[in-house]
């Protein structure tokens, strides 16, 4: 009877390549502690680390005791950078693929234990009132239907600080005073500087879930309405915020309370 060819070994270099590659299509390279890397044909580069590169100097260096939310955090980039710095993270995604990918990474880097991963919609934080040191919402924001909702709820997740990144038009301007007009003056809102957003109706940059396009006012206008104060702009997109005072006057003029627990079912709460 003819003998069984025995088998080559598996490199563990080799089993890694075809987890990355059965785990794929990867939007987040990660590099592993082996030097592979998960994207590294990415069409945008070395996404997200050129990213990281802008935020990290102004995000505490030790985060020993913090507790960390990372909306949206797909592969998990943002979640083990802020691990490593001692936080503990949960990691909340819509997309059960990208949870898998980053679960997978998360025990390549030896950070299982201080990460939490939950498959959970940016509405669903309304139903929790937990609240985190750092909340990183990036790259949100205009894939949500409801913006202004969505950051509402997130808003009053953070504790400490919040990171925030969206896609935004090139006009920088500010229009320095935005204060109440007649109803019958309203050429104002087309100044340059004045807050806005522009609908996608259909799709832009071939995403059909790229729903709104703020310009830079209308950044700040929204999360100082949330009741958020920007305190750094570290770089094109990104604000840097931390909660306003409850009587700030930069707040909305108005307590939004109620009707923010009726458009999130948690009237009753």
């Amino acid at each position: 009877m003819a003998q069984p060819i025995p088998q080559e070994p598996r490199s563990p270099a080799a089993e890694r390549r075809r987890e990355i590659e059965r785990l794929g299509p990867w939007f987040h390279n990660l590099h592993l502690p082996d030097g592979s890397q998960t994207a590294p044909d990415h069409p945008l580069g070395d996404f997200p680390g050129y990213k990281w590169k802008v935020l990290a100097p102004h995000i505490p260096q030790r985060l020993e005791g913090w507790k960390v939310l990372d909306i949206g955090a797909n592969a998990g980039f943002y979640t083990f950078e802020l691990a490593r710095r001692g936080a503990r993270v949960t990691a909340i995604d819509v997309d059960e693929h990208y949870l898998d990918q980053a679960r997978w990474a998360a025990r390549e880097f030896g950070l299982e234990s201080r990460i939490s991963f939950r498959r959970m919609q940016v509405y669903d934080l309304a139903r929790t009132h937990e609240q985190f040191d750092l909340v990183l919402f990036l790259g949100v924001f205009y894939h949500l239907r409801y913006p202004l909702l969505g950051l509402d709820i997130v808003a009053r997740r953070a504790r400490r600080l919040l990171a925030f990144q969206t896609l935004t038009t090139k006009e920088m301007e500010v229009q320095p005073d935005t204060s109440d007009r007649p109803l019958d003056e309203r050429d104002a809102l087309r100044q340059p500087g004045w807050p806005r957003m522009a609908f996608i109706e259909d799709r832009f940059a071939g995403d059909p879930t790229n729903w709104w396009v703020p310009n830079h006012a209308g950044v700040l206008a929204m999360l100082r309405s949330s009741g958020l104060r920007v305190r750094s702009h570290p770089g094109h997109e990104f604000y840097i915020c931390e909660p306003l005072p409850e009587d700030a006057p930069e707040r909305a003029p108005y307590d939004f309370t109620l009707e923010l627990r009726a458009a999130t079912g948690c009237s009753g709460a």
